[in-house]
């Protein structure tokens, strides 16, 4: 029968391996990725501080130490729960803390995390302790002294009720990839591949339909804005949506605008406008798109009426809107308030009938402010980067899109990441056309974004990219 000496022992075997397949050296003392700590003796286990893992290889092998490391608190009683935690040392940062700043690391390790463990939200704070539910957590009584020791110092932490089980296994392989990620240890395909298997169990995300999404939203709410980097398909989703709309045979009628700075109450609602095919002066009426698909709407109550408004953001929406601000109301329980849009055109309601889907790009700095009270009126949908199939001849370049990815989670804060290329930059039919797209698309666009002071700590990773891929420097 196994003791707890021998599960520490088999654990401590497992975790040496897995950090040899994630790329970890140890060859020797001058060519290591990181310096063992085992503080597992029995009077350590006794709920004195009983750690055991891997530190920064700069430090020294016992005594206080410093920046992240790989930490395992383990319990001295056979069947109680462990603790597996992503640490800092005691003496705090002296190589790590930029690293501790890159949002990328917080959303790793949040992503390894369950109900039954704590990420903090800023990696550099080592003031801030672990919440009751880590400190005075019914499984982790036996340890209960260990943990508020460090409890300031430990940014990730996640309970292993049954260290030898499979589920134990592959949430401590999981923490350590996460740590060899952050250490840079895999070199070569089979690392990387092995830091991905270890990771993918919990980074996976539901797929989801988003058309079917935004089309239920849609039936829900009425009014909708679905925002997103560029080339996430805004445009083309909200115009399949309306396509999909068609129930029982019912026709669906659709109207499509794009705004932009000089969109005015006139284009959008009701105005005059000089007749130009008169020798004298005359002005004549001009109904806005807003205002035909309304008449639309109310002639054809037995269709469904959508209303497309790409590139909302782009106009000043308190002159464009007006009065029919107040309108856009999905459940208005008292409409007795009419308004005049145009001459012969009132109402007081806009027709059950009458749907409108608008596009904002979360990339534009030239944006109009978007008030409360339009976000109130209007449900958001956010369309977000993904990886797609494309129909021949045309391919989805997965490796250029993971790569740019992969770089905008690491770096980027949680506004930044709104800037992000959409899956649209990636389709191209060959290589060299693909090429051209990043040189003539995808580069411009994030040396712009550098030049505005955006993505500062992504700058040397961005340039390794374009120089590998189309031997071309950010900085000249």
């Amino acid at each position: 029968m196994s003791t707890e000496n021998d599960i520490i022992e088999n654990i401590r075997q497992f975790i040496e391996k897995k950090a040899k397949l994630f790329g970890a050296k140890t060859d020797s003392e001058f060519n290591k990725s990181y310096v063992e700590r085992n503080n597992t003796g029995p009077n350590a286990l006794k709920d004195n501080g009983a750690f055991f893992g891997f530190i920064h290889p700069e430090e020294e092998s016992s005594g206080p130490y410093h920046d992240f490391s790989f930490v395992i608190f383990p319990s001295s009683e056979k069947g109680k729960a462990w603790l597996v935690c992503l640490g800092v040392g005691s003496l705090g940062f002296k190589n790590d803390y930029e690293l501790a700043t890159y949002p990328g690391l917080r959303r790793l390790f949040s992503k390894l995390v369950n109900e039954k463990g704590f990420c903090k939200t800023d990696f550099s704070d080592i003031e801030t302790s672990l919440p009751e539910s880590i400190t005075g957590n019914p499984d982790l009584q036996h340890i209960r002294n260990t943990i508020r020791t460090y409890a300031k110092v430990l940014p990730a932490c996640q309970i292993v009720e049954d260290p030898e089980s499979d589920e134990g296994k592959k949430i401590i392989a999981a923490f350590l990839a996460g740590y060899a990620e952050l250490r840079r240890w895999p070199s070569n395909k089979d690392h990387r591949k092995a830091v991905l298997e270890a990771l993918e169990p919990f980074l996976k995300t539901e797929t989801t339909d988003e058309v079917k999404e935004v089309k239920n939203l849609l039936i829900e709410r009425k009014y909708i804005i679905l925002q997103g980097p560029p080339g996430t398909g805004k445009t083309r989703t909200a115009k399949i949506v309306a396509d999909e709309l068609v129930e029982d045979k019912k026709k669906v009628k659709t109207f499509f605008t794009q705004f932009h700075a000089e969109t005015s109450y006139s284009d959008f609602i009701y105005g005059i406008r000089p007749d130009t095919e008169n020798k004298e002066l005359r002005y004549k009426e001009n109904l806005g798109v807003f205002s035909e698909a309304l008449k639309y709407a109310n002639k054809h109550s037995n269709e469904k009426v959508i209303l497309i408004i790409d590139e909302i953001n782009r106009a000043n929406l308190s002159n464009v809107l007006g009065p029919i601000f107040y309108l856009f109301e999905h459940k208005m329980d008292v409409s007795n308030v009419e308004i005049e849009i145009a001459p012969n055109l009132k109402i007081n309601k806009i027709p059950d009938n009458f749907f409108v889907i608008a596009t904002m790009n979360t990339a534009d700095r030239s944006l109009a402010v978007v008030d409360f009270a339009l976000r109130r009126r209007f449900a958001w949908y956010t369309l977000k980067p993904k990886v797609i199939n494309v129909k021949a001849p045309n391919k989805f370049f997965g490796e250029d899109f993971e790569k740019i990815q992969k770089i905008f989670n690491w770096y980027a804060s949680s506004e930044e990441l709104n800037l992000q290329p959409g899956q649209g930059y990636f389709i191209a039919a060959t290589e060299e056309e693909m090429k051209n797209r990043i040189r003539y698309e995808i580069f411009p666009l994030i040396k712009e974004y550098l030049q505005e002071g955006l993505l500062r700590n992504a700058k040397e990773e961005f340039n390794n990219y374009f120089l590998t891929r189309i031997n071309l420097s950010l900085f000249e």
